[in-house]
């Protein structure tokens, strides 16, 4: 078939999101900035089968656009499933003799000091696969006790006797020294070639050895299934003529190269979802909103973050894999940059039922792709929010996924009926809004909290709403935490995989090195922030696009004896140009703006050094629209009962859509809002409008003012 683009050259960009229930596409002509949208349910078993579905159908509506493809920008929940469901390598464990036990050991903390049947997690590498080697550094990197090649070898012989495939090695303070580790990584090479390695002072050289031990097995695990994934995605793509290059989104907030995500797979667990909140900055800036709540929900969870003063807080360690999903404690902690995202167990999969106090209870276990909610007809029985979202009238079930995928009402009646209506002796429309409203409410909590431990406010803060479960959800949500307004951008549905190409090329680095401020030596420092630079440099220029690269700088600071640092963003110039007056200034007044006091008297030291390698952005644009102003009723499609949260009845909701809203359309609800890949809900205390770029601004009332979708 001829090409639409005859005379185009590397003019497109694609972003590829695959999350729990769907993969989302976003084609981009960066020429007439233009996007081309698909969405499909994901793959479990093999997520590239749904990558390749997928291109494959953009190809069928735009022929030719493959041989213009500059780039694939790539979000995967591949290794956070990984971790989860235990699917990884066969690894071992190469620690100092007298640590092998730390995995279990932790930091020896209750997370929940009143439950004395608390679980812990597995550690990902079973007891006889950790082995002690005899050697001993210092925290200062003196050797106290040498390596000994002879056991290094026998040790890895039985391991991989045992039927290792994949080796984490994690030395005491190697971070300060890494000459042990990397005698083991020369040995390792040299006898087993082909086995998959991680060692602690590439991954993590930074203080503390449970986290540390943690995030490196973390990364040996995952390493194997990681790269042959990306291995057999790449051939996908360039058996269908993709001859562009592909990047892996960080859980950081940036993208990286396939090079760079096969060596540190620990760095990508959070790909997708970061990716919302980056957009969401984005649209900040494009706006001149500095604060702002990101709501993505998705059809198996549901992330969200608070953007202050136009950014995304940063955190280094979150956890995977929680026994009690949200109990800070119960999972794997992982060290590593991570956009600061709230998970709540709430997707338009999430199953509902009855616990075993009698109560009605959703989520957290999803249903996910497959079997998927009992609409989607593909062998689910136990009834989710979408079943619950359609009875009630939010969903049309001819026009689910711009009517490519049909829902079946009938099904999720029955299924509602039988596992919640009966057993709570209540009709099924009582029980489909409970459903509905217990997911907001839990997520209204949630959110709440998030606000408020930011120091936000939630009822002046907006609500941006991506997913395709969001837009659905955010007016409900947006009257349990008092928020005034919500912003829903154009292509929500997809919005991360949108927000792919507002990401920059980017790569964080550390290196944990302990030392009183007062006796420091800032030109031995700078030496150390200039090696940080030099190996994000070289990272850099693995991705293809190493033109010019931006470093940022932070110290990561206490005082002396205290358990935690504060993280102190420094202007990039020679470390000795700054004085130590300075620094202790800047620290006290980061700590005092953080904790209301700082204690002058006591004296602090640098524990941590961090840099941040960058490519400048690639300029990114929302493109005005060019819809013809029209005569509202032409924009609507009809009306549908649907259920109101204010009447608690069904009532008539205008239905728009929303390819035909017009720049300057606005109304009032209660009103439905369709497009292929998501749908608005407005009630009737609520105005819309559509800006030039298509953003539908949603304000709230105070009250409900009953009216049926009219004309402003």
């Amino acid at each position: 078939m001829a090409s639409e683009f005859p005379s185009a050259s590397n003019r497109f960009r694609l972003g590829c999101d695959i999350g729990g229930t769907f993969t989302d596409f976003v084609l981009v002509d960066d020429q007439s900035g233009r996007f081309h949208v698909y969405k499909c349910l994901t793959t479990p078993a093999d997520p590239s089968e749904a990558v390749e579905t997928g291109v494959s159908r953009l190809l069928e509506q735009h022929p030719g656009f493959m041989e213009h493809l500059e780039e694939i920008i790539h979000g995967t929940t591949l290794v956070i499933n990984a971790i989860i469901e235990r699917k990884g390598a066969k690894t071992g464990l190469m620690t100092t003799e007298g640590f092998k036990d730390v995995l279990e050991l932790g930091r020896e903390l209750r997370y929940d000091a009143y439950d004395i049947f608390a679980e812990y997690p597995e550690p990902l590498i079973p007891r006889p696969f950790r082995k002690e080697i005899r050697e001993r550094i210092a925290g200062d990197g003196r050797i106290l006790k040498p390596l000994e090649d002879a056991q290094v070898k026998a040790t890895l012989d039985a391991l991989l006797g045992m039927g290792m495939t994949s080796l984490a090695v994690c030395l005491i303070n190697s971070y300060e020294n890494p000459a042990h580790e990397m005698r083991i990584k020369a040995i390792v090479e040299e006898k087993a070639p082909d086995l998959f390695l991680s060692t602690s002072f590439e991954v993590l050289p930074q203080i503390r050895e449970y986290e540390r031990t943690s995030t490196t097995v973390t990364n040996a695990y995952v390493k194997p299934i990681t790269e042959k994934y990306l291995k057999k995605l790449t051939r996908r793509l360039q058996d269908m003529g993709f001859a562009g290059r592909l990047y892996i989104m960080l859980s950081s907030g940036g993208i990286t190269s396939v090079e760079t995500a096969q060596a540190f797979p620990v760095r990508i667990i959070e790909s997708g979802p970061t990716a919302a909140v980056i957009a969401s900055q984005h649209y900040g800036k494009m706006f001149k909103i500095e604060d702002m709540f990101c709501f993505d929900m998705g059809g198996t969870t549901a992330k969200s973050c608070l953007i202050q003063k136009g950014h995304a807080g940063l955190v280094s360690t979150f956890e995977v894999g929680r026994v009690q999903r949200f109990k800070k404690g119960s999972g794997l902690p992982i060290q590593v940059p991570v956009v600061d995202l709230m998970e709540i167990g709430a997707g338009g999969g999430s199953i509902a039922r009855i616990n075993r106090m009698g109560l009605l209870q959703v989520g957290p276990d999803s249903a996910g792709a497959d079997p998927g909610p009992v609409s989607y007809e593909k062998g689910g029985t136990e009834p989710t929010v979408t079943d619950a979202d359609l009875v009630l009238g939010y969903l049309d079930p001819d026009y689910f996924l711009g009517g490519t995928m049909p829902l079946n009402k009938r099904a999720a009646e029955g299924a509602i009926a039988e596992k919640v209506a009966t057993p709570l002796g209540t009709g099924l429309v009582e029980a489909a809004f409970g459903i509905h409203d217990l997911i907001n409410e839990t997520m209204a909590a949630a959110a709440k909290t998030h606000i408020a431990e930011k120091g936000g406010n939630p009822q002046v803060v907006l609500i941006l709403a991506f997913g395709g479960a969001g837009p659905v959800h955010a007016y409900g949500l947006a009257k349990k935490i008092g928020a005034p307004r919500i912003l829903v951008p154009p292509l929500a549905g997809v919005g991360s995989a949108l927000g792919f190409f507002t990401a920059p090329v980017a790569f964080d680095l550390s290196r944990s090195h302990r030392e009183p401020m007062d006796t420091a030596d800032f030109e031995e420092i700078e030496a150390l922030f200039a090696a940080l630079e030099q190996d994000g440099e070289k990272i850099l220029k693995s991705s293809g696009k190493a033109a010019e690269i931006l470093f940022t700088r932070v110290l990561s600071m206490r005082f002396v004896g205290q358990g935690a640092e504060t993280d102190l963003p420094i202007d990039r110039k020679p470390f000795f140009e700054f004085s130590k007056e300075d620094i202790r200034r800047r620290f006290d007044d980061s700590y005092k703006k953080l904790y209301g006091r700082t204690y002058a008297e006591t004296p602090v030291e640098f524990v941590t050094f961090k840099v941040r390698a960058q490519i400048p952005q690639r300029p990114f644009r929302i493109p005005k629209r060019t819809t013809e102003k029209r005569g509202l009723s032409e924009c609507i499609k009809g009306t549908r009962n649907a259920f109101s949260v204010n009447r608690r009845e069904f009532i008539p909701f205008t239905v728009y859509d929303r390819m035909r809203l017009f720049p300057g359309a606005a109304f009032r609800g209660p009103a439905v809002i369709e497009e292929k890949e998501s749908t608005i809900i407005i009630g009737e205390d609520a105005r819309a409008a559509v800006d030039d770029y298509g953003f539908v601004w949603i304000d709230l009332e105070k009250g409900n003012g009953g009216h049926h979708g009219d004309a402003i």
